[in-house]
């Protein structure tokens, strides 16, 4: 009995399940992408965000752009707020006007970060990494300053042999009708990352999809041969798309484009070239997409940008923002 507690515990609910009909307006492929040459959010003056500024999770919240986006001081790994009325040009607001809004406690380790935020109902709902072996959490939000945590994390580890049992992180969650559906990255024993998806009708409570992962490592060569990340998913043109990230064997982390018709069955975009930086400041790495429909049928992205070749931090990393437009 005390076996059968354990398994049921790390892997959590399983089922079958594709999403609903993609929407068959908005933009199609083939897709370019156009990137403002500047960081549109730095790093702070010895501040809790001094070294990195990365993942932005941006969404409109009470008339505003809010960004909550990751920021490193070298030892934690903490989530900070930023305003904008447009988008482009942020404020730090949060703690002490620094920016930080979410500190790690407790199981969270030297980390709560890497988040993806949705307004339900009035309120913001922040998924996060944390931990060590990183699982995802949940943090709610009535102003995106003061955040409420769950006390625990809601989507574990897998169970043994699983895509996703020795890491759960980098979700990003949409609403499609009834059902929340949250897109992640999986950790393997043989430290394989790849991409799966889990849904929910609260937030809390997820149930994995049983087929999981749904976008598998490139081939030796490739630009994302060495790991899968921070998925970002869109519905348009008759499709369900997906910006990710890929690493390559020197970490190098460029941005790919993956298709799907049900969001669970993935093919990634060949004619599609990922997406590296031409700038100083993001020459070595791309990643961390974050995507806003916008009314003149174009998406603007915003992604984290670095110019040392690393797969988690100290890369000077800041946000850009770029438009990745459609046919």
């Amino acid at each position: 009995m005390f076996l059968c507690v354990v398994l049921f515990a790390g892997c959590g609910r399983y089922s079958d399940f594709t999403l609903p009909s993609p929407d068959s307006t908005g933009p199609r492929a083939p897709f370019t992408w156009e990137a403002a040459p500047e960081p549109v959010l730095g790093r702070g003056a010895e501040a809790w965000d001094s070294v990195d500024v990365l993942n932005p999770s941006v969404i409109r919240f009470r008339g505003v752009y809010l960004n909550l986006y990751s920021g490193f001081d070298g030892k934690t790994w903490r989530t900070g707020a930023a305003t904008s009325p447009d988008g482009v040009a942020w404020t730090k607001t949060g703690q002490a006007m620094t920016g930080q809004v979410l500190t790690p406690e407790g199981w969270e380790g030297t980390w709560a970060t890497n988040g993806s935020a949705l307004v339900e109902g009035g309120e913001i709902l922040y998924w996060y990494a944390a931990g060590n072996p990183p699982r995802i959490a949940l943090a709610r939000s009535r102003d995106g300053f003061a955040f409420t945590k769950q006390p625990a994390p809601v989507v574990p580890l897998g169970p043994r042999g699983s895509f996703d049992e020795r890491g759960v992180s980098d979700p990003y969650v949409i609403r499609r009708g009834e059902f929340l559906y949250l897109f992640y990255l999986g950790q393997d024993r043989a430290a394989r990352q790849t991409l799966g998806i889990a849904r929910s009708r609260d937030g809390v409570a997820w149930e994995k999809l049983r087929s999981n992962p749904v976008l598998e490592l490139g081939a030796p060569g490739a630009f994302d041969e060495n790991g899968l990340g921070e998925p970002a998913v869109w519905s348009s043109g008759g499709s369900y798309w997906m910006l990710y990230t890929g690493r390559d064997r020197g970490e190098h982390r460029r941005l790919g484009l993956a298709r799907s018709t049900d969001g669970v069955r993935w093919d990634k975009d060949e004619s599609f070239a990922p997406v590296s930086g031409d700038r100083a400041w993001d020459r070595q790495v791309v990643c961390d997409p974050t995507v806003e429909l916008t009314p003149g049928g174009s998406l603007r992205v915003w992604f984290g940008g670095g110019d040392v070749a690393h797969p988690a931090e100290n890369i000077h990393g800041q946000i850009g923002i770029a438009v990745l437009r459609g046919r």
